[in-house]
């Protein structure tokens, strides 16, 4: 039965009767307009959580309820991470994925116009890739930074979409990573390598080397992945 709140909020998103920030009617308002339990619009309230599309506050007052958000990479990372988990979705799979994402985007970047956004983004890059070379960085913190430069980079092309699937393809596998790099010997050479590459790629990125920022980071990409466990089962990702 929440079925029909969900098909309800989705008309309602797509005339433009409800919009991001606005609060949903409460439990008891749905339950009656709809003849169905209360369980079952809390139900439909806790899929439309996990889904990234509301934010949802116990107790009372103006901050009580449910909040229509937009949050679309939340519920996709966490599909993706648990189809990884249980192995329905290849590594190499996904590695290939961003291949052709990150290349593509690298070109388009380069042609994208001068704007404040591409100017704070590159320098919010430059920032994580000056972080990332300071040697007393947790790995922890490392991986978190290299997961934020690459979406970074993905947004200079200016589609939305991509850089949510890269949000949510970043989200899958970081844990991935960390347990792989975890069992390298020579992580900290890895590590070292791995600075350098993104210094390579931030470079290209700023002086609009479309084709030179999409050559390193297949090389960058597929270097890692030659490192894993998964890279021992196939070749190393060709698109």
């Amino acid at each position: 039965m929440y079925t029909v709140v969900l098909d309800w909020l989705e008309e309602r998103l797509r005339s433009g009767q409800i919009s991001v920030g606005d609060k949903l009617p409460g439990e008891r308002h749905l339950a009656e307009e709809f003849g169905i339990s209360r369980a079952s619009v809390r139900e439909a309230i806790r899929i439309l959580d996990a889904m990234g599309l509301v934010r949802s506050s116990t107790g009372s007052g103006p901050n009580a309820g449910a909040i229509v958000i937009a949050e679309p990479s939340a519920a996709l990372g966490w599909a993706l991470r648990m189809h990884v988990a249980n192995r329905s979705l290849p590594v190499r799979d996904l590695v290939q994925t961003r291949l052709l994402l990150e290349t593509q985007s690298a070109r388009e970047a380069a042609a994208a116009a001068e704007t404040p956004k591409r100017a704070a983004a590159l320098e919010h890059a430059a920032e994580l890739v000056a972080a990332m070379a300071d040697p007393d960085v947790p790995d922890e913190r490392f991986h978190a930074a290299d997961a934020q430069f690459h979406i970074l980079l993905a947004s200079l092309a200016g589609n939305v979409v991509v850089e949510t699937i890269m949000a949510s393809l970043r989200q899958a596998t970081i844990c991935y990573v960390q347990e792989t790099v975890a069992g390298l010997k020579d992580w900290p050479q890895v590590r070292r390598t791995l600075q350098q590459q993104h210094q390579e790629i931030l470079l290209a990125f700023q002086e609009r080397r479309g084709e030179d920022a999409a050559a390193t980071l297949r090389e960058h990409i597929t270097w890692i992945f030659g490192h894993s466990p998964a890279a021992q089962e196939a070749q190393d990702p060709q698109v």
